[in-house]
């Protein structure tokens, strides 16, 4: 089984990927900024159901993958560390936008509200990689049942979204305010989860693995 040091950097990992804006962020903090604390929860618990059905999906994929094709599965981890340093990228270059942007949103009930979270982070290309690219990098084929090692993580990656997710709705409003008039601490942020994804990125392929 995995030990609490590497759950630990996996949470790091996953700290850093939810911090990092996306689709799921910028559509819960826009269902909160114009329809209230309670659409934004609502929006999330359809992107947790997202989760869950992308985590299934990797955690099948990659235990039949393992069986198939060990040198597929070590591909993907040096794919996964190349992908987190796209995404330090995405997260420093010129132009980004901030999630706190207002923007004008019809007011839906909340069955709509849960489907859209639930479509909008099933159709997430970010999180689909993030399963596919980083679950391997902390997973060992050596130590067996692959399968549950692969629902831990995705255990503690759901958690670590839930919960920032919970306090940047709970904060939405008072956050868009402050970062409006403060655009330097956006930048600061930007730059922070880039280099903190750059250096996970290094450290993962630096390190030495375990032939699968």
């Amino acid at each position: 089984m995995l030990t609490t040091q590497e759950l630990a950097w996996f949470a790091l990992v996953a700290l850093a990927l939810v911090l990092t804006p996306g689709p799921n962020m910028i559509y819960c903090i826009s269902r909160t900024l114009c329809q209230g604390r309670a659409a934004g929860m609502v929006s999330l618990g359809g992107v947790a159901l997202g989760f869950v059905v992308h985590l299934l999906g990797a955690s099948f994929g990659l235990s039949a993958l393992l069986l198939a094709a060990p040198l597929a599965f070590t591909a993907i981890k040096v794919a996964g560390a190349l992908y987190l340093l796209w995404l330090a990228w995405q997260a420093v270059k010129p132009g980004g936008l901030s999630p706190f942007e207002t923007r004008s949103l019809p007011h839906d009930p909340p069955r709509k509200l849960f489907l859209m979270g639930f479509m909008t982070n099933l159709l997430n290309p970010k999180v689909a990689m993030f399963y596919l690219s980083f679950f391997p990098q902390f997973l060992h084929p050596e130590r067996g049942q692959v399968l549950l090692q692969s629902l831990s993580l995705g255990a503690v990656q759901i958690a670590v979204s839930l919960a920032i997710n919970t306090v940047i709705i709970f904060f939405a409003a008072g956050l868009a305010v402050f970062l409006n008039r403060n655009i330097a601490w956006m930048r600061v942020q930007r730059y922070v989860m880039g280099s903190v994804l750059g250096l996970l990125a290094l450290r993962l392929l630096s390190e030495k693995r375990t032939s699968t």
